[in-house]
């Protein structure tokens, strides 16, 4: 019989060539978030009274809508990595790109199609749902530098990790990641669009949400990525 260790070496490299239907669930709530993300930021929300002490803008809290669902993407993409290790956690960040350019490019042929003239609402459309091209590359390319560090950090981590460190690695993966993530989609979509002080707060506020509710949710993170990989040893063997 193998030792302890081979064999819990032996699952790992089981789950990342063979993964399961199970894996499939996850890529598949992974790329729904996404999308579901990738709308609602078409939104800019504020919170708070206005408040600017000497000029700098506090008040109120600037995020888009996107930041109601978009750092559950990165829990479901830390359980990819952990569990299936990096290649499977890439192969799901790049389907997300591929899902999220293919709806910009429906939105875009819907928006430019004529409209019937009984409908009425083509300017609504245009305004939530056109396409503005510096926010979907802004999008993509926060989303796809942002995850892969994710991944890359949290992958590598493991490989060194001494047991109990996966709150460690999760943390540190995220704090990489998110901050990636959003300086690179806030920068290239609003730079020059909103004030300094506007994209400041934006940039602030969005990346300690984002951290922030990873954080709150770590014990649920931390009681799935486990239940994953005994549920998915269990199905190979």
């Amino acid at each position: 019989m193998l030792p302890v260790n081979e064999q819990n070496e032996t699952s790992r490299a089981a789950l990342r060539e063979t993964p399961t239907g199970v894996y499939d669930l996850v890529v598949a709530g992974f790329c729904a978030l996404l999308l579901i993300a990738n709308v609602a930021a078409s939104k800019l929300i504020a919170l708070g009274p206005t408040w600017t002490p000497l000029g700098i803008h506090v008040f109120p809290l600037v995020f888009d809508g996107g930041a109601l669902t978009f750092p559950l993407t990165y829990i479901l993409g830390d359980c990819l990595a952990e569990v299936y290790g990096f290649k499977k956690a890439r192969r799901a960040i790049f389907m997300g790109f591929v899902v999220s350019a293919v709806a910009a490019l429906v939105f875009f042929i819907v928006g430019v199609l004529p409209p019937d003239p009984s409908w009425g609402n083509q300017e609504a459309w245009i305004s939530v749902m056109g396409v503005v091209l510096r926010i979907v590359i802004g999008s993509l390319v926060g989303y796809l530098v942002g995850q892969l560090l994710n991944a890359k950090i949290l992958v590598k981590l493991r490989d060194r990790a001494k047991p109990g460190s996966l709150w460690f690695r999760l943390i540190s993966s995220t704090v990489v990641g998110e901050a990636a993530d959003t300086i690179l989609f806030c920068t290239i979509a609003w730079a020059f669009i909103v004030d300094w002080g506007t994209l400041g707060n934006y940039i602030v506020v969005g990346y300690l949400y984002k951290v922030g509710l990873e954080v709150l949710l770590l014990p649920l993170t931390l009681l799935i990525i486990p239940w994953l990989k005994r549920r998915e040893v269990r199905v190979l063997q």
